[in-house]
């Protein structure tokens, strides 16, 4: 007896369902991703066992190296502008063009001194990291007035955000005590009493 043939059909999926999914979980990803810039110091902060988290948005970051050189930053563009503004009305002799102001308001953290600014900001964000990795903000008082740091501190409160505005220290483990104690002292000048210490998680009895 012959064998009896079984036509076979086509089998055809509709892709375009899917299609449309991984569009929009791409779209979404690429809406919500934020792009973490390079620090302009690498920091490595002591452990600590609390489990705080740090506010995301509207903060003022100072990091502190090894050596207890100073840089601060915000989490936005805009503040940067914002704060560079603010400081540029306090200091007479400070005078940038739009380039430099853009490659301000691109770095993550910065730490110059004020007759530093102009030149180091002239490179590229990759070159100014270099460069101003061993400079830092000075925290010595200008004839009796304000340090630099506070100076930048205040610029960075006076922005439309600032009554908002929260402090996070980032300080390495190898910071001098003397150091950190000082920049503390001159934000308690400003009445800046309130502030997170950025630490790395570590389990007790570590």
């Amino acid at each position: 007896m012959g064998k009896v043939k079984i036509k076979k059909a086509d089998v055809w999926i509709d892709m375009t369902p899917m299609s449309d999914v991984m569009v929009l979980l791409l779209t979404f990803f690429m809406l919500t991703s934020t792009f973490v810039k390079n620090e302009a110091v690498k920091v490595n902060t002591p452990g600590s066992v609390s489990e705080i988290k740090v506010p995301e948005t509207e903060v003022l970051q100072i990091l502190v190296d090894k050596d207890g050189k100073i840089f601060i930053g915000l989490d936005k563009p805009g503040y940067m502008q914002e704060m560079l503004d603010n400081f540029k009305s306090s200091v007479s002799n400070l005078n940038l063009v739009p380039a430099q102001e853009k490659n301000f308001i691109g770095l993550a953290s910065f730490g110059t001194p004020v007759a530093e600014m102009s030149n180091v900001l002239k490179h590229e964000a990759s070159e100014i990291n270099e460069l101003q990795k061993n400079m830092g903000i000075p925290t010595d008082s200008i004839n009796g007035g304000m340090s630099e740091f506070q100076m930048w501190v205040d610029a960075a409160r006076n922005a439309s955000f600032g009554s908002d505005m929260k402090i996070a220290i980032k300080a390495d483990a190898a910071t001098p005590y003397k150091v950190v104690k000082k920049m503390m002292s001159e934000l308690q000048d400003m009445s800046e009493n309130r502030y997170y210490l950025i630490t790395s998680l570590k389990k007790e009895g570590e």
